[in-house]
């Protein structure tokens, strides 16, 4: 019978306890609500206020400027870089708050969450600027494989520029998942082998297929000097005047037709040119 005074004893305090913790936490809840209903409006009016300055300054050119790369625009979506950084400091604003409320609200393990979650978004925003610099810097190589293709009458142009502005851009993306936190040792190792052997496999096939072509390609910065429009020249038995010479041939009018010859057939065969124009 002893045991039944004990038993309401440890009841009692129980409760006694509770309430006590409760009445403690109220207090608690409501810092922290405030808290938050303070970092809401601080952020709120940070971002906007960025927002309308970066608008103002011409940031959001960088993004047309985005918005015009092929690839962006098969997405059918518009970046507008202003609003993405307002939004980005929105939400770390926001975080820095919301991490004050829980230490005020005394709960250690949304704390670190949250803390975590802060110290990650520095390093999010670095590797989207790397990967906006990546993406740019892609396109802008793509254009220069397309013109060098157009001035070398290279007709496999737009796929050699697709394949270099995807190798950069596919390099770019690693680069920025790194710079994330994200182990990217797997992906590095697979993207290396299969570059590799898209390389080798590229190399040995475009190599034979254009071997020809390359031969009058190189063959143009050495007769480019030589020859000029205007001049009679013989190549066996064909006699003419060049009236036209490009990167991978020249053009003769031999009578009342027109002859058009490689250029690696100069290096390859005789030519006699005449000073004085004869007659054909």
């Amino acid at each position: 019978m002893k045991q039944i005074p004990k038993l309401a004893e440890v009841v009692q305090n129980t409760f006694q306890n509770l309430i006590n913790q409760f009445v403690e936490f109220v207090p608690r809840i409501f810092g922290s609500m405030l808290i938050l209903l303070i970092g809401i409006g601080v952020a709120r009016l940070t971002a906007y206020i960025i927002q309308r300055v970066l608008g103002r300054v011409g940031f959001d050119k960088i993004g047309n400027r985005l918005n015009e790369i092929s690839i962006i625009k098969q997405l059918k979506t518009e970046i507008k870089l202003s609003e993405i950084i307002a939004k980005v400091l929105y939400y770390y604003i926001l975080l820095m708050f919301i991490t004050a409320a829980t230490e005020t609200l005394g709960v250690a393990a949304i704390t670190e969450m949250v803390s975590s979650l802060v110290n990650f978004i520095p390093k999010l925003v670095v590797a989207a600027i790397m990967l906006q610099v990546g993406v740019l810097l892609a396109d802008t190589l793509r254009g220069a494989v397309v013109s060098v293709c157009q001035s070398f009458n290279i007709a496999s142009g737009r796929l050699l520029s697709m394949i270099v502005f995807v190798f950069f851009l596919t390099i770019t993306i690693i680069s920025a998942l790194g710079q994330a936190g994200i182990n990217t040792e797997l992906l590095e190792s697979s993207f290396n082998l299969i570059i590799g052997g898209v390389i080798f496999a590229f190399a040995i096939g475009y190599g034979i297929a254009s071997r020809d072509l390359m031969a009058n390609i190189l063959s143009s910065f050495y007769t480019k000097n030589k020859y000029k429009e205007g001049q009679i020249i013989q190549i066996e038995d064909a006699k003419g005047e060049i009236i036209k010479m490009d990167n991978l041939s020249l053009t003769l009018r031999t009578g009342d037709t027109t002859t058009v010859v490689p250029l690696q057939t100069l290096q390859m065969k005789k030519v006699e040119v005449f000073d004085t124009p004869t007659a054909v």
